[in-house]
Order: C-alpha cells, then structure tokens, then sequence
C-alpha cells in the first residue's frame, strides 16, 4: 500500500508517470526502504491506466454495493 501512496502522490504532484527511482526516493524521505521488485511489479501493473478513472470506482473494488 506504501507504493501505491507514495505512486499516488507523485502523480498528483505533477509526474505523471513516476519512475522507480521517483518512488524510491520519495519513501526515502520518511525512512522506509523500498524493495525494487514490489515498486517495478506496481509500475508494471499500473502501465496505460488512467489513475483518475481508476480511483473513481464507486465500490473500488470490494463488491461491497454489488
């Protein structure tokens, strides 16, 4: 979940395709060590998709309201 904020809020900062070195660099600043292979596999599955549609999902995918 670490990945994805810090992912999250680097795109609402402005970049819109964050890097692995942007997100290392951004949990750095609060002490966390990244693990490469975690932020690489979430670049990869985040790839061509619209954060703000993703985030718009009115059950964000729990299938609470289904």
């Amino acid at each position: 979940m670490k990945y994805l904020a810090a992912y999250l809020l680097l795109t609402i900062g402005g970049n819109a395709a964050p890097a692995a070195s942007d997100i290392t660099s951004l949990l750095a600043t609060v002490g966390i060590d990244a693990e490469a292979e975690r932020i690489e596999t979430l670049i990869a599955q985040l790839a061509g998709k619209d954060i703000n549609e993703e985030e718009s999902d009115d059950d964000m995918g729990f299938g609470l309201f289904d």
